[in-house]
C-alpha cells in the first residue's frame, strides 16, 4: 500500500491485538478506523495500555457490541465503513 489509505480494523478474535495493529498503522500516516466485535473488550492491564496507545493515535474505537462504553455501530453503519475503506483487517 503507497499513499494515505482508510484502513478498517475489525477486532473480532483478538482486542488486544486489534489495537495494536491500528495504532502501528498509523505510523504510515493511514487513516485507521477500530471496530471491536464479537464481545466486550476485556479491561486488561495490557488492554489499557493499548487504548491509550489509542488515544495519542486519534483513534476512536467502536463497536458492533451494544450497551458498552464505546461508541455503537450498526451493521447498516458496519457496511458502508467496509465498503468506504481501502483496506480491511480482520484480527
Amino acid at each position: 500500500m503507497s499513499g494515505q489509505k482508510q484502513v478498517l480494523v475489525l477486532g473480532r478474535r483478538d482486542h488486544t491485538e486489534a489495537m495494536r495493529v491500528a495504532g502501528g498503522l498509523t505510523i504510515f500516516g493511514h487513516q485507521v478506523r477500530l471496530v471491536f466485535m464479537t464481545g466486550p473488550v476485556a479491561e486488561t492491564p495490557e488492554n489499557i495500555e493499548q487504548a491509550e496507545t489509542l488515544e495519542l493515535c486519534d483513534i476512536e474505537p467502536e463497536t458492533t457490541v451494544p450497551d458498552q462504553d464505546l461508541p455503537h455501530i450498526g451493521s447498516h453503519a458496519l457496511s458502508l465503513a467496509l465498503i468506504e475503506a481501502d483496506a480491511v483487517i480482520s484480527i
